[in-house]
């Protein structure tokens, strides 16, 4: 089974604030594109929500309400202020197809986020304006199929390899060295890293982390969290404080205390 990384930290709590839903693309469009996301709020009369969200590696097209424009893979959590109320739809593009749906290296989001107009022209502003105006789910994914289908390219060689390894990666949570994984996809370390450096956006050691810490973070959020020590050594970790020190510094809360919190807002 593939893991695909949600990494919405304080899932519990996030419940009450907004809704988040999947739509599925066009099927021209499913090996490039993962999902559609939506996510809806009303806090009309409330106070604001800050939300975190655990790095991934996918990029991500932005409509709508909230944080517009084209993400790539981020190497911290990314935080987003929802106020009164909104909507907004993502493109979740699968890893190593980036060019390919918008025609933007993925190197070129390494200093952030760029503009719908700047990646996807004047189509891009229209795809925005047609979904702040449609009515429901199903309008919506047809607005970005749209958008989309006239768009998206075959994958090159290499972009299909850095797909196939990102992959190997989520179906296989044993894969917890770079060594590991270049094995598995019969290249060198420094062949491997180039590959995703070039279509990922980020090193494949960063790769695996990010796969490590939600899966850490779900975990902790589940109904029979493990011990510290129980996980660390399901994650590949040499030991416990390794793991402590790598979840502390990605989300700022240590696992026993990022643990105790999820039951207070359940």
């Amino acid at each position: 089974m593939e893991r695909m990384p949600q990494g919405i930290l304080h899932r519990h709590a996030a419940e009450s604030r907004f809704t988040v839903s999947r739509l599925r693309p066009d099927p021209s469009l499913r090996e490039h594109v993962e999902y559609y996301w939506v996510v809806r709020w009303d806090l009309h009369g409330r106070p604001p929500h800050e939300q975190r969200v655990l790095p991934n590696l996918a990029t991500h097209a932005v409509f709508g309400t909230g944080s517009t424009g084209v993400w790539g893979p981020s190497r911290s959590v990314f935080t987003q202020v929802l106020r009164d109320r909104g909507l907004a739809l993502g493109v979740r593009v699968a890893p190593g197809c980036c060019r390919a749906v918008l025609g933007v290296p993925v190197t070129d989001l390494r200093a952030g986020p760029i503009s719908l107009p700047q990646a996807l022209g004047a189509a891009g502003q229209a795809t925005d304006d047609a979904v702040r105006r449609a009515s429901g789910d199903a309008e919506l994914a047809t607005v970005v199929d749209r958008l989309l289908t006239d768009r998206v390219r075959p994958l090159t060689g290499s972009e299909r390899l850095a797909r196939t390894a990102v992959s190997l990666l989520a179906t296989d949570p044993a894969i917890t060295r770079v060594d590991h994984l270049a094995g598995r996809t019969g290249m060198t370390v420094r062949a491997l890293q180039r590959l995703f450096t070039g279509h990922i956006g980020t090193g494949p050691k960063w790769a695996i982390r990010v796969y490590r810490l939600n899966d850490a973070a779900a975990r902790l959020a589940s109904d029979s969290p493990p011990t510290q020590a129980a996980l660390a050594a399901e994650l590949g970790y040499s030991d416990q404080a390794h793991f402590v020190r790598d979840f502390t510094s990605l989300v700022g809360t240590p696992p026993g205390a990022y643990e105790r919190q999820q039951k207070v807002t359940k």
